[in-house]
């Protein structure tokens, strides 16, 4: 009677024990956590110091995106750069106003509370822009006759550019709904509207352009505010 005894209240201690175990995998497992959804705007801050820094370049960009789904979020980016090119042989200025638009898709799984991303971002560019050619000189290998400085003071103007590109890049959040953002760009570029008798040498948004290749590359660091509109 002793032995049953026990092994009833051996058994009944582990029943107890498994039940409360259930109860407290079933509350994690039930635990959630409302994501904010709303607006993220910003500037990307590399460009204002790269004008500070350089007398040759001025522009600006600011960005936005909206969380569309968990891991989703609709991006745009709009922009104006100037460069100006002063090398031995030209003289010219490129200037001109773009627009990327695409998507975002997190590949960061976050702890419970924080919204931090690494992300894989997808872009259509297009631009419109102008080149101004101010003077040249022809390239010469023999310096016994050199080439002589051509004044032209020509600008062509309502040019238009097209490129897909592909971002890479992370999103930390430093303070209650402020993020910094850093990614690189890979570019491709579809099509260009070249002047006359002349190449374009820089397209806005999508940087320097040469004619060796439809590639180009690119860089952000930028600082951003998250405007909450929901939970979900």
């Amino acid at each position: 009677m002793k032995i049953k005894a026990i092994l009833l209240f051996t058994i009944s201690i582990l029943c107890a024990s498994f039940s409360l175990k259930a109860q407290e995998t079933e509350v994690v497992d039930t635990l959630q956590t409302k994501i904010k959804h709303g607006i993220r705007v910003g500037i990307d801050i590399a460009k204002p110091i790269r004008s500070l820094l350089s007398n040759e370049y001025s522009g600006f960009q600011i960005l936005g995106d909206f969380r569309y789904s968990k891991n989703t979020y609709i991006a745009a980016e709009i922009g104006n750069e100037t460069k100006e090119f002063n090398e031995t042989n030209l003289n010219a200025t490129s200037s001109g106003s773009y627009i990327k638009l695409g998507v975002n898709f997190n590949t960061h799984k976050n702890w419970l509370g924080l919204n931090n991303s690494i992300y894989t971002g997808l872009r259509y560019g297009f631009a419109t822009f102008s080149q101004e050619l101010l003077d040249y000189s022809v390239y010469v290998t023999d310096q016994t006759f050199p080439s002589n400085n051509v004044e032209v003071n020509q600008e062509f103007t309502g040019l238009s550019a097209h490129w897909l590109e592909l971002q890479l890049g992370l999103k930390t959040e430093i303070a209650k709904n402020v993020f910094i953002d850093l990614h690189f760009e890979l570019k491709r570029k579809i099509n260009e509207d070249t002047p006359d008798n002349f190449g374009n040498i820089y397209i806005p948004g999508f940087n320097a352009v040469n004619d060796f290749s439809e590639f180009g590359v690119g860089y952000g660091y930028s600082i951003s505010y998250l405007i909450p509109l929901f939970e979900k």
